[in-house]
């Protein structure tokens, strides 16, 4: 009664079935360890932005170049800040409260540990903290002078849509849209790294600013996509399975009919398929023309 699974057709069928369920099982688990990546890599970044204080703090020059790896960890590094630059960055907000960050240029020392050799070390952006209200210079307390050690959480560079609402251009001197080496680098003659760095032991009435786990590391509308994406894999694996007994169930209720004679038995096609063919009716034989001289000598009264 199963004979028809070794046709061609049914042979085609189960090559595509075989095929298909794996790889939308293994594309269903990929994008599953995508979304348990990105879930493990926000938790990481969570404990590291709440221990971020109290972390033990690794040298900077250990910490560079940025990566998401070392984005959130607590660097140390010795220098002396620019008094010359000092930065504000208005419409920041924290607590539901805003203000604005207190940003100054750290110009490393070459032989401290977190330092780097030669004369052209790069200044590392700090925000030493944060104000309520409009960024105003009178209210900021002035930097350190002199030689000082800065501990606090490195942060990813800025991007422009970071800035806040009416703080993208026509910002007054000393104001900073936003934190980066590419909005630094036509206000101070040196070069910036593209990282800064937020204290978290900060002196009063500077509050200090918490750090932010970097872009594409949290559960956003990205992690959750995965997530949605292992559902899609996993239903189309589903479907190839519903699809595959469906189509069998009724080549078998075929060929049971067939078998108990409640269906003719199919005609084979040279490719050993079963070809039903349908009982096409038969036309009417066409009615007899008659000539019409014979319709009037038939009429026609005998005299």
């Amino acid at each position: 009664m199963y004979r028809f699974l070794l046709t061609p057709r049914w042979w085609g069928i189960n090559v595509f079935a075989v095929l298909a369920i794996p790889v939308c099982l293994l594309m269903g688990s990929w994008q599953l360890s995508r979304f348990d990546a990105r879930v493990e890599s926000h938790q990481q970044h969570k404990e590291q932005t709440s221990a971020g204080a109290d972390a033990r703090a690794s040298p900077l020059a250990e910490l560079l170049p940025l990566t998401e790896d070392t984005v959130g960890r607590t660097a140390k590094v010795t220098g002396r800040f620019d008094t010359a630059h000092p930065l504000l960055v208005p419409g920041r907000t924290v607590k539901d409260e805003k203000g604005f960050y207190v940003l100054s240029l750290l110009r490393p020392d070459a032989d401290a540990p977190g330092g780097k050799q030669g004369k052209s070390a790069k200044a590392l952006p700090v925000v030493r903290g944060w104000l309520p209200g409009s960024a105003d210079p009178a209210k900021v307390p002035p930097a350190p002078k002199g030689e000082i050690d800065v501990t606090g959480v490195l942060q990813a560079s800025e991007a422009q849509n970071d800035a806040a609402e009416g703080a993208t251009g026509g910002l007054p001197d000393g104001q900073l849209g936003f934190i980066s080496a590419a909005a630094l680098v036509n206000v101070v003659p040196y070069g910036v790294q593209d990282a800064w760095l937020t204290e978290q032991h900060t002196d009063k009435p500077l509050r200090p600013v918490p750090p932010v786990a970097p872009a594409g590391t949290g559960l956003d509308m990205k992690a959750f996509q995965n997530l949605g994406y292992t559902a899609q894999w996993f239903v189309f694996a589903g479907f190839v399975v519903f699809m595959w007994f469906r189509f069998f169930r009724r080549e078998a209720e075929i060929a049971r009919d067939t078998a108990l004679g409640l269906l003719p038995e199919p005609d084979l096609a040279p490719d050993g398929q079963a070809e039903l063919t349908e009982d096409v009716p038969e036309e009417p034989d066409p009615a007899p023309v008659r000539d019409a001289a014979d319709d009037a000598a038939r009429n026609r009264s005998p005299a």
